[in-house]
């Protein structure tokens, strides 16, 4: 009875659409495989407590899966972007003087949410600025229709159904209106580019208007990553890491120790501060000998859980530097022939495994684990231990 009911009340739903002719390029067989996906949704809305009218307000005008949308779907990029690539765009004077600006706009609200979080104000206009430009861009598309494409479609196995119910139950609690709940493509959403499951764990309503915004109120999007950036384990007795610089000789097989330790071994920070006494630390050199160097700390891990990337930390962690005054990178990047793209990482991932010290996935990217398995494999070698992928790595294992 409740699944002859739930189809009532779908076919009632998608009534004035079914007079019209499919939109957005969809055939009749494909609109049909979209409401009999609506169809097996609802029970599990109502399970999780979304109402009739909620979910046909969420659903209302969308009549099938956004071919765009799917398209995005098949553009994955095959090649690795580098570090230096991601943090021109990152980090480019223009962003760190909006970021400067709004900082000091904000610098009340931005002070009460660092006293609650302990996460510094710098790193919550990085992470908002990376983001979203500060809110500005913070993505257009609507998220409900993003996430049914994505869900029907079984992008990633049931991740994204899950998201799609997390954000009717958003829905449902009247954070937002389903015409203003926007976001990217693939679901991330507002200012702060959560997806719907992170929202409900982890949005904050700092303005006290009774409404977790991250899509309009500036005070609700930084209080936001704040109180993720804590359930991540953000420690506030250290920093992201340091921009460094290494003294000559320096032994790269001792990459990992005390900051107190590294001081006494002659790492200088670029800015001319002095390294903390105490800290766990390690060296982190992305663009290999002679480029930039930092240590970094299990902070720096915190960020990479916001998004699991390399560049997104250091990117984060840089510009927070940059908005806090901080120095610009100085030391050269490598070339573009001394980098390796995604499948030349792939290869180099495989080459590592079967050397014995690499044990994580092969998908040609670059990450802590490929890291520390080059270093194993540098250090066994009798080779600088900078952990950094190059060709000339590379072909230690074939042509």
């Amino acid at each position: 009875m409740r699944a002859i009911l739930a189809c009532a009340l779908l076919a009632a739903l998608l009534a004035p659409a079914a007079a019209a002719p499919p939109a957005d390029g969809q055939t009749g067989a494909q609109a049909g495989d979209f409401a009999a996906f609506l169809a097996a949704l609802r029970p599990e809305a109502e399970a999780r407590g979304v109402g009739r009218g909620t979910f046909e307000a969420a659903f209302a005008g969308i009549r099938g899966p956004d071919p765009e949308i799917l398209a995005r779907t098949k553009r994955q990029g095959e090649f690795a972007r580098p570090v230096w690539e991601y943090l021109v765009g990152a980090v480019s004077p223009g962003r760190i003087a909006r970021g400067q600006a709004r900082g000091r706009a904000l610098a009340k609200t931005l002070d009460a949410i660092e006293a609650r979080y302990g996460v510094p104000a710098p790193v919550l206009l990085a992470v908002w600025g990376v983001e979203s430009d500060f809110g500005a861009s913070a993505g257009s598309l609507p998220t409900v229709r993003a996430l049914a494409t994505l869900a029907q479609a079984r992008f990633r196995g049931d991740l994204f159904r899950e998201e799609l119910l997390s954000a009717l139950v958003i829905l449902q609690r009247g954070d937002i209106t389903p015409e203003r709940m926007k976001g990217s493509w693939a679901g991330a959403m507002g200012q702060v580019q959560f997806l719907p499951s992170t929202f409900l764990k982890h949005a904050v309503d700092f303005d006290g208007d009774g409404h977790r915004d991250i899509w309009r109120s500036d005070a609700d999007a930084l209080a936001s990553i704040a109180a993720y950036l804590k359930a991540l384990g953000w420690d506030p007795g250290l920093s992201w890491g340091y921009a460094v610089v290494l003294p000559e000789g320096f032994d790269l097989t001792r990459y990992a120790g005390d900051l107190g330790d590294f001081a006494r071994r002659g790492v200088r920070r670029l800015d001319g501060g002095a390294l903390p006494p105490a800290g766990r630390a390690s060296l982190f050199l992305p663009g290999g000998r002679g480029g930039p160097a930092f240590l970094i700390t299990d902070n720096f891990e915190v960020i990479r859980g916001y998004n699991t990337s390399d560049s997104y930390a250091l990117a984060i962690g840089h510009l927070a530097d940059r908005l806090a005054g901080g120095p610009a990178l100085s030391a050269p990047w490598p070339s573009a022939a001394e980098r390796l793209d995604g499948p030349g990482l792939r290869a180099l991932q495989e080459g590592l495994r079967a050397a014995g010290v690499y044990d994580g996935a092969v998908d040609g990217r670059a990450g802590p684990k490929l890291r520390e398995a080059i270093r194993r494999y540098q250090i066994r070698e009798g080779l600088p231990a900078d952990g950094y992928a190059s060709p000339t790595l590379l072909r230690r294992f074939g042509p």
